[in-house]
């Protein structure tokens, strides 16, 4: 007899089916660069397009990465988890050029309810932000069963 966790789809295999229709992601040159079980690591580069008046990375670009790295990292079941509340705080500017790496880290899991931790590096180590978002799975799965089409 075979356990839930022998039947469920790896971390993997659900990011990388999440990553297929993740055009969000990909448009703003984000890379997904580590999964494991409640664990993400994702990159992106700070492109002209996303400085702002200040000469500095719009906050909305940062915040769309350390969310990229939370769904990432609290779908790793393979049940369908969403945001129900996200909260950031900016530490220092990112600048043009920067190469940003989010990693993401699910502290809590009860029920259908979740906290993942995210952190929000540049290229040196140094923080530029910390981001926490509380989740809820809403049922379905991320990964196809073998021969499903939708």
């Amino acid at each position: 007899m075979s356990s839930e966790a022998e039947t469920r789809a790896s971390a993997a295999e659900v990011a990388a089916a999440m990553w297929a229709e993740d055009n969000a992601s990909q448009s703003l040159g984000m890379r997904l660069e580590q999964v494991g079980e409640g664990r993400a690591v994702l990159s992106m580069p700070v492109t002209e397009t996303m400085v702002n008046g200040h000469g500095i990375c719009h906050g909305g670009f940062i915040f769309a990465l350390a969310d990229s790295a939370f769904a990432f990292a609290c779908n790793w079941t393979d049940e369908r988890t969403v945001a129900a509340h996200c909260a950031i705080t900016y530490i220092r500017p990112a600048r043009l050029g920067m190469r940003l790496v989010a990693e993401a880290v699910e502290v809590l899991r009860q029920g259908r309810s979740g906290v993942t931790d995210v952190t929000v590096r540049d290229e040196t180590g140094a923080v530029i932000a910390l981001f926490r978002g509380h989740s809820r799975t809403i049922g379905g799965k991320i990964t196809k069963e073998e021969g499903e089409t939708s």
